[in-house]
């Protein structure tokens, strides 16, 4: 029996779809969350206002809610970066501490020699190497073996979250704290490997965010102005008619992946510098930055400006979680809610590429 719908492939793509899209997903996930709030004896409307409130309302509220968002828009352009070329990175988890483990490294080798500027630049190169390093080995499985780059990606953030145990549990890593004893733990780096904040309107923003705007406005006019991204564009589309017109894809796929991996490793980088100021092997692997970025990128639309907005939003949404746990908040909820937004924004692009038609035939037979 055939179905009374099928999906048609639009011929063109309404642009006010772009923004439209995003925000009914998000209204459908907090929807969803009212349902599953409700079915276990909670008021959506209390509990969305308090996260509101924890997470948004407030120059401390936003100030925690940015800091949060740093890490998660380095691995949303990590995403998006990739997935605009057709490339699922699942990788961006485990670039992003192998960025973490290079910007380390700089700043306990030059944090006591350079001044602050110099060392801030060389974590951030560091961690950018070590995380592009680390993705260009998923590129060039995917680009010279047709490896799948969903399998490689996801194997390596394993590979990488046990290299980075062994940083932290060897007793004798440069990376662990000789005065650790009792519970191993990572070697403090210097005060002068620091990153600032900087307060604009009370509002304290990680000088990793202020880099994360750059970051975005540049791969937008990598996309957006440049022959390269054309290229990727192309052969996002069709890698067959990318070959016929004298594209090179398999340099092309290194590359793109290099530079996902390396925006997930200046996350990384920026996660040491601003934030923990030391190798935290389980305080990472808690994190889940890496998988959250996804969600990011998704809901972004892959767009790299749209994902920094949504990236604080999806900070605010898990700062709130963190500040308003308790026995009255339902623990679960805001990873809850982080995957009916990624559900949603998955089925609302479907909506985008298709427009849903019903079969005549079945509805002049019902008629």
């Amino acid at each position: 029996m055939r179905s009374p719908i099928r999906f048609e492939r639009r011929l063109e793509q309404p642009k006010w779809l772009n923004w439209a899209i995003p925000v009914v997903s998000l209204i459908a996930a907090l929807v969803l969350g009212a349902i599953v709030l409700l079915a276990t004896g909670k008021n959506p409307l209390d509990v969305y206002g308090r996260i509101f409130e924890r997470g948004f309302a407030g120059t401390r509220a936003l100030s925690g809610s940015i800091k949060t968002a740093t890490p998660l828009a380095f691995t949303g352009l990590c995403a998006a970066i990739a997935f605009r070329m057709g490339l699922i990175n699942i990788g961006g988890e485990g670039q992003f501490y192998m960025g973490a483990v290079g910007a380390t490294w700089a700043g306990l080798a030059f944090g006591g020699d350079l001044p602050t500027g110099a060392v801030v630049i060389v974590m951030a190169l560091s961690g950018m190497v070590c995380g592009g390093l680390y993705a260009a080995i998923v590129g060039v499985l995917r680009a010279k073996f047709n490896t799948n780059e969903i399998i490689t990606s996801l194997m390596m953030n394993y590979l990488a979250a046990i290299f980075l145990n062994y940083l932290i549990y060897n007793s004798t890593s440069y990376w662990r704290d000789p005065e650790s004893r009792n519970f191993p733990a990572g070697k403090p780096i210097s005060d002068r490997a620091d990153w600032n904040f900087y307060e604009i309107g009370g509002i304290k923003i990680p000088l990793a965010f202020l880099i994360a705007i750059l970051a975005a406005a540049a791969i937008w006019v990598l996309y957006k102005r440049t022959r390269f991204g054309f290229e990727v564009g192309v052969i996002a589309d069709s890698p067959k008619a990318a070959r016929y017109a004298g594209i090179r894809t398999t340099s092309t796929i290194v590359i793109v992946l290099a530079l996902s991996g390396a925006l997930a490793g200046l996350g990384g980088a920026a996660d040491v510098g601003n934030f923990r100021g030391l190798l935290d092997s389980k305080g990472l692997q808690m994190s889940g930055y890496g998988y959250t970025g996804i969600v990011v990128a998704a809901l972004a639309r892959l767009n790299p400006i749209s994902t920094l907005v949504v990236a604080v939003l999806i900070g605010g949404l898990t700062n709130a979680g963190f500040a308003l746990q308790g026995p009255d908040f339902p623990s679960g909820l805001v990873g809850t809610l982080q995957g009916l937004i990624l559900f949603t924004a998955v089925a609302g692009e479907v909506l985008v590429k298709y427009r849903i038609r019903r079969n005549r035939r079945i509805a002049a037979v019902a008629a």
